[in-house]
């Protein structure tokens, strides 16, 4: 069976141990996701951290197999609560790994919902520190041909290798 690769080629798809990683840095501040080009109101809850281990055949006929994390975002406005600190998102990360086997490296998808609108699933880039807040953008995750990902991966590192300088040679330009 092949296993899909979880490791970001470009850092648009992290796992959830790179994510704690760069919270456990930052843990007193804010931790602010964004997605649809805002914020998510300082009331978020994060109301579900689950753990999937999944077995599929892809459109090529071919097996596949990956752990993902889902985490589950509640985007409300809650009274006078702020965006919980990253260190608060890492103990409840925690607290659900003493029940729940987490895989760090598994790829990691956030569900999103504000409670009137309808779920939507998005994946996660590199968190940046700034403004005093700890950033994490959320892209929508899209749906993808497994196959076809392979074969563009291939073609990548094919003209990657294609331009490297030789001995005696120049690289292409």
């Amino acid at each position: 069976m092949n296993a899909i690769d979880n490791s970001p080629s470009d850092k648009t798809d992290i796992s959830l141990g790179e994510l704690l990683g760069e919270a456990a840095k930052t843990p007193d501040l804010p931790l602010v996701f964004l997605y649809d080009g805002k914020p998510v109101k300082p009331g978020y809850h994060v109301t579900e951290v689950k753990a999937g281990q999944f077995s599929a055949l892809d459109c090529g006929a071919n097996p596949e197999a990956w752990s993902e994390i889902f985490v589950q975002l509640w985007d409300i406005e809650e009274g006078e609560r702020t965006h919980m600190t990253a260190g608060k998102f890492s103990a409840i990360v925690r607290k659900v790994s003493e029940h729940v086997r987490l895989d760090g490296a598994a790829r990691l998808t956030f569900e999103v919902s504000d409670g009137a609108r309808p779920m939507q699933l998005f994946c996660a880039k590199d968190p940046v520190a700034k403004d005093g807040a700890l950033h994490v953008v959320l892209t929508p995750r899209p749906a993808s041909c497994k196959p076809r990902d392979r074969w563009l991966a291939e073609e990548k590192i094919k003209a990657a290798s294609s331009c490297a300088p030789s001995a005696g040679s120049r690289c292409c330009s």
